[in-house]
């Protein structure tokens, strides 16, 4: 191990002859800290006292020294024989995490918009992968294609169509990190050719609200019914743009209703704007006929997007847009500005399993998961919380809880986290100043069945003391 070391010297970013003090205390100085800050973990080897004295062009008697009172003080441990170390102990010197600062561990975590972790196709995805790495082309691992590869554009071209009812071309597919990189490529794109406002469900996700401020569109609430978005609301002001969850409004659950579709394709014909379409949680539905996708109406008028995070693993970070023909190329050029282009190994795995029929079985499978675990906690709360409504339950991985008038949302909230159960309020979701019936959104799409029914008994247990 001694000749590797020295044919191999370790090495640690260290400066010396920057402050104060002889070169033997600012080396010090600066081990110590690397130690505090976590830069040198418990047990990493530092380098030997030669070669750290190259390193930083001092003598070897000042790395000796220097090491010697580090040893001293703890931080590091020598042995006779083998490489110094940073000392188990040291760790204990570094800082705490704040009470404030610490998050808050809960048992049972109703978090809308998780999945099932745990029903991964590893072995389906394991042999993609294996397949992709197999025979890969070398010239396949440059820098890829902004658009994406043709070969998973071409194999979602075809899942989409068939699926969902989209028009997609391969050509105007795009293939980006998620739902969020996609909307805020779009948001972008629109903002660069004049756009300003974009109108949003109300209520809606937040972190969408701040990608679309963040593009620099100015988010405009609309609000929504049981029948989805109020299409009628649109004509109140000028905006540029829609975004629009018509198979599963989130957080509601609403289905935008047929006649509400049509509108709303003839209000973007009018105003020539356009309708960015989440087609968030289309893929899983229990009591309902499929929906086909709004992209279909019109491929001209809206952009349909949607992503894997919720069929496969949001840490993939696999999402896709079907584009105009007239904006596709302007969208590319965001996405290339952004990162260049998407993982190559990832996008040809995705393409084979989508090829293979591997989306398709993993689907079908965790419907059946979800479908359990939608109707136990709908049984849960039936059993616990009978004054509750419950709704939005057809389709995709949460209900709404109505609460009984009356109740204090955030005090019911506040309580379920004393008893280690996460639930989240409606008005997290509410643009600021929107006012509605207090309500939970509660995720059960990362909860095991016998998880949700104890989840729900303690949440029973905060509402009335709350």
């Amino acid at each position: 191990m001694s000749k590797d070391r020295t044919t191999h010297p370790l090495e640690v970013l260290l400066s010396v002859r920057q402050g104060a003090g002889s070169l033997r205390s600012q080396l010090e100085r600066e081990l110590r800290g690397a130690v505090r800050s976590g830069r040198l973990p418990a047990g990493t080897a530092v380098p030997s006292t030669r070669a750290l004295a190259g390193q930083l062009g001092v003598s070897r008697g000042v790395v000796v020294e220097a090491y010697d009172q580090l040893v001293a003080e703890g931080y590091l441990l020598a042995r006779q024989g083998s490489a110094t170390r940073v000392a188990e102990t040291a760790a204990a010197a570094k800082a705490a995490p704040s009470a404030e600062q610490a998050p808050q561990w809960l048992r049972y975590d109703f978090r809308p918009g998780v999945p099932a972790l745990d029903t991964f196709p590893r072995t389906a995805w394991l042999a993609s992968l294996r397949k992709t790495l197999t025979q890969v082309p070398h010239a396949a691992l440059g820098y890829g294609e902004p658009r994406g590869l043709p070969t998973l554009r071409e194999a979602l071209a075809a899942h989409l169509g068939r699926v969902r009812g989209v028009a997609a071309n391969p050509e105007r597919v795009l293939i980006c990190s998620g739902f969020a990189q996609g909307l805020g490529l779009v948001c972008r794109t629109l903002r660069r050719g004049g756009a300003s406002r974009l109108a949003m469900e109300d209520p809606s996700h937040p972190g969408q609200r701040a990608e679309v401020a963040h593009a620099g569109l100015e988010p405009v609430p609309v609000a929504v019914d049981q029948r989805g978005l109020r299409v009628d609301l649109l004509v109140e002001g000028p905006t540029d743009a829609v975004l629009v969850g018509p198979a599963h409004q989130f957080p509601t659950g609403a289905v935008l209703a047929p006649e509400r579709r049509a509108s709303l394709i003839e209000w973007a014909q009018r105003h020539d704007a356009v309708v960015i379409e989440d087609d968030y949680d289309a893929e899983y539905r229990y009591d309902r006929e499929p929906i086909g996708a709004l992209q279909g109406l019109a491929p001209e008028r809206v952009i349909y997007a949607g992503s894997a995070s919720k069929t496969l693993a949001p840490g993939l970070r696999l999402g896709w847009l079907v584009l105009p023909a007239w904006l596709i190329d302007a969208v590319a050029e965001e996405k290339s500005l952004d990162d260049l282009a998407s993982p190559v190994l990832e996008q040809l795995a995705f393409a084979d399993l989508l090829a293979q029929g591997g989306v398709d079985r993993h689907l079908r499978r965790n419907r059946a998961v979800y479908r359990a675990r939608r109707d136990a906690l709908v049984a849960a709360l039936a059993a616990h919380l009978p004054q509750v409504t419950v709704g939005g339950i057809a389709a995709g991985l949460h209900a709404v809880a109505e609460l009984p008038a009356e109740t204090d949302e955030a005090a019911v909230v506040a309580a379920a986290r004393e008893q280690s159960v996460g639930v989240y309020g409606m008005t997290d979701y509410r643009f600021p100043g929107s006012l509605g019936p207090a309500a939970l959104v509660l995720g059960y799409g990362g909860l095991g069945e016998r998880a949700i029914q104890a989840g729900v008994r303690l949440l029973a247990v905060a509402v009335s003391r709350s």
